[in-house]
């Protein structure tokens, strides 16, 4: 029996394996024709891995049907776009900034941003900076506690926990004041809760949509392509974006990583007409059944502050952009700085752009500084930024370990004069692969607060310096070769 068995694995499962890897190999080289550090990657994992590699491709490789999943979206979101800025003035009630009107060296930039994402600088903003997912959440349920009109929120994680529970109850009870509210949930990152969870807030008439809600989908596994966004808009007026997600462990709750530190921003001004713009476009392509319109109650007047200037923009990025605008912006303001760069991020997989502009920005004499966590919440992500450091701090890049909790802040500040605020991280998944927003601010008092933060950060890190990769056990340098070697995967 036993022989039998063996006789039809080796001679029917094995063949059938190594036909069916052969065939995704060929895709990935001559359909796919991905980057080639990618290609060569994903090659050494179906053939090492004979079984586990073509399964990990079905789930997390495959973007054959890419351009049929995103083409409808980019087309529609180039036309409204299209058609916002033939709206500009009626949306904006006012004179739109242009970019050449600022001196340099800043500029330049919100021109490319302009170009590749038409992404519009604001002026008239003012922002707070939250560090403490606690004061973030205050602040977010005191903001909607006191909507009038409407709410717009979306979320990667969402959790059927005391967070997610007080930000539900306080949306019902909005809901039945007869608020609309809008909430677009990832539908892998928000996969926990059941429905009996979003049972009250739909009873109260609260909407709700989930952005690609099917994992096993038979034609597309869609494990890839997630609504990173972390986006609330409260009547038009107030906005935050950042890296909090919703669930009790970004409050300091769970002791496996609390102290928890991330990074985000409330805004008031203008700029929020671009977060409200980025969720109408997310909400219409997830919520078939609802279109909404750039109605001017989702745009409210809000007037002028002659006394208030912080240029803004607000970029977004996705497997639906021709190019990254996000690392674009990334690398702008590294090749910018002339000082200063300091990085926050809980996962550094950066492609060779990003690695070539840290490094000669080091070389150059600035100083180069990034900050990643202590302990690992994805090991092969965090073993592979280990090697990424490592290969940097030979140029001069200095790098640490935060080692009070976790931090999951994604994070730039550059010269104390420009800054990036989002839920995009410094790898190859948040470049390519996810939906992500982040804002750009070019103001010399905020871009001041981050870096004293990050000094602050500093006096709980240690330093990964040589010495310390050099005693590292065998062990760790095996998962950090690893790692690497799959690094493009990751």
């Amino acid at each position: 029996m036993m022989a039998g068995a063996l006789q039809f694995i080796l001679y029917f499962i094995i063949p059938i394996v190594f036909l069916i890897n052969i065939f995704f190999a060929l895709t990935v080289v001559f359909i796919e024709r991905k980057n080639p550090s990618s290609t060569i990657a994903w090659l050494m994992a179906l053939f090492l891995l004979p079984v586990i590699g073509f399964v990990l491709y079905l789930f997390v490789g495959q973007s054959i049907y890419r351009g049929r999943m995103f083409g409808g979206k980019k087309e529609y979101d180039e036309a409204l776009t299209y058609q916002i800025e033939s709206q500009k003035k009626d949306l904006f009630r006012y004179e739109i900034p242009k970019p050449h009107a600022f001196p340099d060296p800043y500029r330049r930039m919100m021109i490319m941003l302009m170009e590749s994402n038409m992404a519009l600088v604001t002026t008239d903003n003012r922002v707070k900076i939250f560090t403490d997912g606690n004061d973030k959440f205050d602040a977010l349920l005191e903001a909607i506690r006191g909507a009038q009109d409407h709410i717009h929120m979306e979320y990667y994680i969402l959790k059927d926990d005391r967070i997610g529970n007080e930000v539900f109850a306080a949306l019902t009870e909005r809901a039945n004041a007869g608020v609309t509210v809008r909430f677009l949930a990832d539908g892998f990152g928000a996969a926990g809760p059941k429905k009996s969870f979003y049972t009250p807030y739909l009873e109260a008439g609260g909407k709700l949509a989930f952005f690609f809600p099917s994992l096993l989908n038979i034609r597309h596994p869609r494990l890839n392509y997630r609504n990173h966004r972390k986006i609330a808009v409260i009547d038009g007026t107030v906005g935050f974006i950042g890296g909090f997600n919703i669930g009790d462990d970004n409050l300091s709750r769970d002791p496996r990583w609390a102290p928890w530190r991330d990074t985000a921003v409330v805004v008031e001004g203008h700029a929020v007409r671009s977060m409200q713009i980025r969720f109408i476009l997310d909400w219409n392509y997830a919520a078939k059944e609802e279109r909404l319109e750039f109605s001017p109650r989702y745009f409210p007047d809000i007037g002028t502050r002659p006394d208030t200037w912080l240029p803004m923009q607000v970029v977004s990025g996705g497997p639906d952009t021709y190019w990254s605008p996000i690392k674009e912006a990334y690398l702008k303001l590294i090749t910018l700085a002339t000082e200063s760069v300091y990085i926050q991020t809980p996962y550094f997989i950066p492609d060779d752009s990003i690695m070539d502009a840290l490094r000669m920005a080091a070389l150059s004499g600035i100083d180069v500084r990034i900050m990643i966590p202590s302990k690992p919440d994805h090991p092969f992500v965090y073993w592979a930024g280990y090697s990424y450091i490592k290969q940097l701090l030979d140029a001069g890049v200095r790098a640490y370990t935060y080692d009070n909790g976790f931090i999951h802040a994604k994070t730039i500040v550059v010269d104390e004069a420009a800054a990036s605020v989002g839920s995009a991280n410094w790898d190859v998944r948040s470049f390519n692969l996810n939906f992500e927003t982040n804002v750009i601010m070019y103001d010399h008092a905020v871009a001041k607060e981050l870096k004293e933060i990050f000094d602050q950060d500093l006096l709980v890190c240690t330093e990964l310096t040589r010495e310390r990769f050099a005693a590292l056990p065998m062990t760790i340098r095996i998962k950090k070769s690893i790692s690497r070697l799959f690094s493009p995967l990751l």
